[in-house]
C-alpha cells in the first residue's frame, strides 16, 4: 500500500469536486474521483473540469453511479471520503423531479456510508457536503447550527435526510463523520444554473440579467477555494461527528451584488425582475463561530475578489459562448 493518504471524491466532475480533488493532489494525497455524471446540466462543462486532472499521475477517475458502482472495489486503500455528489437546485426539486432527488442524494449516500463503515478501521473521516438549504425559511440571523433545521423545498428535505444518515451511521456505528452546510458555493467552474454564473453570462452576452423577486434577498456567498479548505480542515480530530456552518463571513443582497458585478465588468447591467420561486428562502446569513473555533475556518476571500476571479475565468474560458 502506497504511503500517501488515499482519498475518494464523489462529484469529481463537479464544480466544488474538481476544485477539492486538484487540492487534495497539491496537499499529496492519491485521489480517486467518482462521478456519475448525472444530466442536471452538460456533460461537456464536467468533463472541461476535469481536463487538469486527467493528466496528474496521482489522480484515478471512475464514471460510475454511485447506486450501481462496485464500492467494495472503490474502498480499496481508501483512508478519507469526501461526498460532493448529489442532486442539486432547489428549484428542479418539486413535482416529479423529486424522485432524481431521493434517489442521488439519500439512497446514494446511504449505499456510500454502508460501503465506507465496511472499512471502518481503515476510514479516518467520511466528509459530507450539506447545504445551508436544510435550515429553510428562519429569521434569526446569523444561522448557528443550534437552529432547528426546517427545510423550505424538497431538494432541503433531501440534503438534510443525507446529513441525519450521516451522523446516525456516526451514533450508531462509529464512523468518523463531519458535515459541512455549504452557504452559495461560487467561484471559477461554478454550475451554469446558479446565479452569479447566469448573471456574468447575460452581461457578458449583453442580455437581460433576471432576478427573482424584488432583488432585495440576501446571500452568505462563500468563495470556492474557501469550501474547499473547511474539506481538509474538517480531517481535523476534533471535527469528528461535527455539522458546521462554512459560509463566507458577511451577506449582501442580490441588487447590491448586482451593482458590484457592474462595477468589475465596467458596463451597465440591464435587469429585468420576475416573480420569486417557490423554495427560495429570503435571507441567508451563516454563524461560523463553531467552523472557526472547531476546524480553526476562516473564509480568506472576500466577494468582490472572489467575483473578479470567477469573472477573469469565465472571459478566459470562453463560457459566454457555450451551451449553459
Amino acid at each position: 500500500m502506497s504511503d500517501k493518504p488515499r482519498s475518494l471524491v464523489t462529484g469529481a466532475a463537479g464544480f466544488i469536486g474538481s476544485h477539492l480533488c486538484e487540492r487534495l493532489l497539491d496537499e499529496g494525497h492519491e485521489v480517486i474521483g467518482l462521478d456519475g455524471f448525472i444530466d442536471f446540466y452538460s456533460r461537456s462543462l464536467k468533463e472541461a473540469n476535469l481536463a487538469n486532472l486527467l493528466s496528474r499521475p496521482r489522480f484515478r477517475f471512475i464514471e460510475a453511479d454511485l447506486l450501481e458502482a462496485d464500492l467494495a472495489g472503490l474502498f480499496d486503500g481508501i483512508e478519507f471520503v469526501f461526498h460532493q455528489a448529489g442532486q442539486p437546485g432547489v428549484r428542479g426539486s418539486w413535482g416529479k423531479q423529486f424522485d432524481e432527488y431521493l434517489r442521488n442524494n439519500i439512497l446514494a449516500t446511504q449505499r456510500l456510508l454502508e460501503a465506507a463503515k465496511a472499512h471502518l478501521g481503515r476510514i479516518r473521516r467520511v466528509v459530507y457536503a450539506s447545504s445551508s438549504s436544510v435550515y429553510g425559511a428562519v429569521s434569526t440571523l446569523p444561522l448557528c447550527e443550534e437552529v432547528v433545521p426546517r427545510p423550505f423545498s424538497p431538494y432541503g428535505v433531501t440534503k438534510l435526510g443525507a446529513e441525519q444518515l450521516c451522523l446516525l451511521y456516526h451514533l450508531n456505528d462509529g464512523l468518523p463523520v463531519v458535515a459541512l452546510r455549504y452557504f452559495t458555493v461560487y467561484g471559477p467552474r461554478q454550475r451554469p444554473d446558479m446565479a452569479f454564473q447566469r448573471f456574468i453570462h447575460a452581461i457578458l452576452t449583453g442580455e437581460e440579467v433576471v432576478i427573482y423577486g424584488d432583488g432585495e434577498q440576501t446571500r452568505d456567498f462563500t468563495y470556492v477555494s474557501d469550501g474547499v479548505e473547511a474539506n481538509l480542515l474538517a480531517l481535523k480530530p476534533e471535527a469528528e461527528g461535527g455539522t458546521f456552518n462554512i459560509g463566507g463571513g458577511a451577506r449582501i443582497t442580490i441588487n447590491d451584488a448586482l451593482s458590484l458585478l457592474e462595477r468589475l465588468v465596467g458596463q451597465p447591467v440591464r435587469r429585468r425582475h420576475i416573480l420569486a420561486q417557490k423554495g427560495d428562502v429570503r435571507h441567508t446569513f451563516a454563524d461560523v463561530t463553531l467552523a472557526g473555533r472547531v476546524l480553526g475556518y476562516r473564509p480568506r476571500v472576500t466577494l468582490e475578489d472572489g467575483l473578479a476571479r470567477q469573472l477573469k475565468w469565465v472571459r478566459l474560458s470562453s463560457s459566454p459562448s457555450r451551451e449553459f
